[in-house]
C-alpha cells in the first residue's frame, strides 16, 4: 500500500483505514519514506499489526519475499499495489504517477480511490495493458444512463437506521461505523453498514457508493438504492450509514444527501475536541459539537443519539475530560470508539432504541413460499 508523506496523517486515511481494518485485502506492507515507525499498527497509535512500513517498493517485495509468514495464506508476493493517499485534490502528483507506473512494471494490479481515474489515462492505461495488469478505479460512478433517481423507497426499510457525522472531513466517521458495525453484531444485534467513500469500499462494504463521485442529481438515489439493497439482502435490524465531510463544512455537500437518503432515525457525531480549525482549510475555525448537532436536528428533521471522539493531540485523561463535559452539555452518552470498551458504543445505541433489545434476531432475508 502506498501512502508516501502521509501514512498516520490525515491525507493517508484510506491507508489508516485499510490497515485498521479490511475484509477484501490482506495488506503486507506500506510504503512511506517519511515515516520513522517500523510497523503500521503502532504507526497508528494502536498494537503491532506484523506489517512493515518502509521506502520503497522494492523494500516491500523484498520484506514479504523474506517473511512469508506473517502473512498467512497470502501470496509469497503481493498481487495488489493500493493507493493509499487520499489528497484534497482527488489527484495523483508527479512522484505518485512514476509510482504507480513502478508498480505496474512489476506486475502489480493497481487499486485507487482517486477522482483521477487511472484507466483514463493513456500512459497508464497503455502500461497495464502491456504488462497484463488490471486497474480498479473505485471512485468510478456506474453509467448516467444506469443511475437511480430518489424515489422514496427508503421508507421500505423496516429497521434502525444510523448515520455517523462528523464536525470535519477525516475525521474518523468511517472508523467508527466500522466499530459501531462490528459491535452491534457481536451483542447479537444483526447490522450492515453502507459505505459513502472509497476506503470504506476498498475495505470490503457490500453496500455502498463513492458519494462524492456522483453526479449531484444521482447521489441521493443512488445512496437510497444502496440502503434498500442492504435492507434487502440482509434483513438487519440496524444499518449504519458513513458520513462525509460535514453538514457544517464550506467546502462539502456529502453530508446532506447522507440525510436525505438514509433518513435516519438517530446520528452518532463524530468530533475532534482538540482540533482547532478544518483539516484541509486552515483558515476556517472547527465547529462547536453543539453547534453541529443543532443544524443536523434541523436539516435531517433527526436526533444526535450519541458522540464519538476522535482523540488526536489528547491524552487518555483529557478524553475522559472531554467525554463527560460533552455529555453533560449534550445530554448524549459519548465516548472514544477506539480507546474504549466496544459495549458503550452498542449501550449509545440500544439506549436510544431500546425496542432492539426486545425484537427477536431477525436471520437473514424474508423468503417467500408457495
Amino acid at each position: 500500500m502506498y501512502c508516501e508523506g502521509n501514512f498516520a496523517r490525515i491525507d493517508g486515511k484510506t491507508a489508516n483505514g485499510l490497515v485498521r481494518s479490511s475484509e477484501r485485502y490482506r495488506i503486507v506492507a506500506v510504503i512511506d519514506s517519511t515515516c520513522d515507525t517500523a510497523d503500521a499498527g503502532v504507526a497508528l497509535g494502536g498494537e503491532n499489526a506484523g506489517i512493515p512500513v518502509v521506502a520503497t517498493l522494492n523494500a516491500a517485495l523484498a520484506v514479504v519475499a523474506q517473511d512469508p509468514a506473517h502473512i498467512f495464506a497470502a501470496p509469497a508476493r503481493p498481487d495488489v499495489f493500493i493507493f493509499g493517499l487520499a489528497p484534497l485534490s482527488g489527484l495523483m502528483s508527479d512522484d505518485d504517477r512514476a509510482a504507480v507506473l513502478e508498480a505496474i512494471d512489476e506486475g502489480l494490479d493497481i487499486v485507487s480511490g482517486l477522482h483521477e481515474f487511472l484507466a483514463d489515462d493513456v500512459e497508464i492505461a497503455l502500461a497495464a495493458d502491456v504488462a497484463g495488469v488490471t486497474l480498479h478505479d473505485v471512485r468510478r460512478p456506474r453509467p448516467t444512463k444506469d443511475l437511480r433517481m430518489f424515489d422514496g423507497a427508503i421508507e421500505t426499510v423496516d429497521c434502525v437506521r444510523i448515520a455517523v457525522l462528523g464536525t470535519d472531513g477525516a475525521i474518523g466517521k468511517r472508523t467508527t461505523c466500522t466499530l459501531l458495525t462490528e459491535a452491534l453484531n457481536a451483542a447479537g444485534i444483526p447490522t450492515v453498514m453502507v459505505g459513502t467513500g472509497q476506503t470504506g469500499l476498498m475495505q470490503g462494504a457490500a453496500y455502498g457508493v463513492a458519494l462524492d463521485a456522483i453526479p449531484a442529481q444521482f447521489g441521493v438515489g443512488e445512496l437510497e438504492g444502496a440502503v434498500v439493497a442492504a435492507w434487502e439482502g440482509e434483513r438487519p435490524r440496524v444499518i449504519v450509514v458513513e458520513g462525509q465531510g460535514a453538514l457544517s463544512h464550506p467546502a462539502y455537500l456529502s453530508s446532506t444527501v447522507v440525510l436525505r437518503a438514509s433518513r435516519p432515525h438517530g446520528v452518532i457525531l463524530q468530533h475532534a475536541p482538540a482540533r482547532q480549525v478544518l483539516s484541509d482549510y486552515p483558515e476556517v475555525a472547527m465547529p462547536t459539537a453543539g453547534s453541529e448537532v443543532a443544524l443536523i436536528e434541523m436539516f435531517g428533521r433527526t436526533r444526535v443519539v450519541g458522540m464519538t471522539i476522535n482523540h488526536e493531540g489528547m491524552s487518555d485523561s483529557e478524553v475522559d475530560t472531554a467525554a463527560v463535559v460533552h455529555a453533560a452539555n449534550l445530554g448524549v452518552p459519548v465516548t472514544d470508539p477506539l480507546w474504549r470498551d466496544p459495549s458503550e458504543l452498542v449501550a449509545m445505541v440500544t439506549d436510544a432504541f431500546p425496542e432492539l433489545m426486545d425484537q427477536p434476531l431477525v436471520a437473514g432475508p424474508v423468503v417467500a413460499t408457495a
